[in-house]
């Protein structure tokens, strides 16, 4: 067997109410609260706030975080923990809300200085306790020791390292009972993202990442339309919620590649929701990889096509490409470039953009130079 290692992530409680059971285990003193102003908007902190008031907390209300969040963001919401001698960190919302929290609670109890941490394994300190409650069943960003947020210029640089990852998560599948279709569809094809790209890794691979992105994948792909079209129903979000924090834990370990390389531009310099980034480059980044990629594409094709099963490996490949691209379009996501506002003027810049994000890049079964990502997004286009 190969050597390896593997992460496997926080402590995990999962069920209704389950953010609710983090009161018993984060510690007293002051809580930094990081979330988004839409989440508080539709109620879903208040229960979990409550009990940790009720636990004699005081919290420090952290809600300013955007979509693809600042620095200066990010930067605020160390001051704000810091000015109130926060002893612990609870991240609750979507991927944008628990980057935050992950990085202010590293940055509070290490100290570190943010640009001395960018990239991979540089930051080495000790964080803050830290819990994260997601309510988007997508990112993941609860099981990762990765956090990503939007600099100067719009870049979009990451922070990867085991020091960022979480102490507890919950998992509450009522929290994302509502969550609109289009958001439902994008977070969901950004969970089966990871879980493809983990499984197609060219650095890392193991076989316990192998196991948690072929499950990730088969709840995922069996839920997600499901969950577009009934959004009440508990046990189609529950499986995409867990589908999300097994693929999350797979990227972890065998990171991602080449589809969120060339989404990142798209969401740094037009503001594009992530997962709806990945879902306009999933199809013709997998087209790329196909030849170099085809036994482990037609492995996971068996998942999400099984009627392929029997066909020869090349075949099996192209059911997994035109399976995915099919979901992506019956989530109702539009699925070109030029559908979402996006020039064909803006090619050159995004595969320069691109290009920048070589942390990804070399993860990808088959290379990527700065002429195949312009043909990429052409062929996106």
């Amino acid at each position: 067997m190969q050597d390896f290692t593997f992460n496997p992530g926080p402590r995990l409680v999962s069920g209704e109410g389950s953010a609710l059971r983090l009161a018993d285990v984060l510690p007293s003193g002051p809580c930094l609260f990081v979330t988004d102003r839409e989440v508080m908007k539709l109620g879903l902190t208040d229960r979990c706030r409550s009990a940790l008031e009720e636990g004699g907390r005081e919290l420090i209300l952290f809600d300013a975080v955007e979509a693809d969040p600042s620095k200066d963001t990010l930067l605020a919401a160390v001051r704000a923990g810091r000015e109130w001698g926060a002893t612990h960190v609870v991240g609750f919302g979507g991927g944008s809300p628990m980057d935050v929290a992950k990085l202010a609670a590293y940055l509070l109890g290490s100290g570190d200085d943010l640009d001395a941490i960018w990239g991979v394994g540089l930051a080495n300190g000790r964080h803050l306790p830290l819990a994260l409650v997601p309510t988007t069943a997508g990112t993941g960003s609860e099981a990762t020791p990765v956090a990503v947020i939007t600099c100067e210029g719009g870049e979009k640089r990451g922070v990867n390292s085991a020091a960022l990852i979480a102490d507890w998560a919950a998992l509450d599948a009522s929290l994302t009972i509502g969550m609109p279709r289009a958001l439902t569809a994008a977070t969901g094809i950004d969970a089966i993202v990871h879980a493809v790209e983990a499984f197609t890794s060219a650095r890392l691979k193991n076989p316990i990442s192998d196991m948690y992105a072929r499950e990730a994948l088969r709840l995922l792909s069996a839920n997600l339309l499901t969950a577009c079209e009934q959004p009440a129903n508990v046990a189609a979000r529950s499986a995409m919620l867990l589908g999300a924090h097994l693929a999350g834990l797979a990227f972890s370990n065998a990171p991602v590649a080449g589809v969120h390389a060339l989404a990142y531009p798209l969401g740094g310099l037009h503001h594009l929701p992530h997962g709806l980034s990945n879902a306009l480059m999933l199809r013709v980044v997998l087209q790329h990889n196909a030849e170099v990629a085809r036994d482990h594409y037609a492995e996971l094709a068996e998942i999400v096509a099984p009627d392929c099963a029997g066909q020869g490996s090349q075949a099996k490949c192209a059911a997994l490409i035109d399976r995915l691209d099919r979901m992506v379009t019956d989530s109702g996501l539009a699925p070109r470039l030029r559908d979402h506002g996006i020039p064909a003027s803006d090619i050159p810049m995004l595969a320069s953009e691109a290009m920048k994000q070589q942390r990804l890049l070399v993860n990808n079964p088959c290379p990527i130079d700065e002429m195949d990502a312009r043909r990429l997004y052409e062929a996106a286009w």
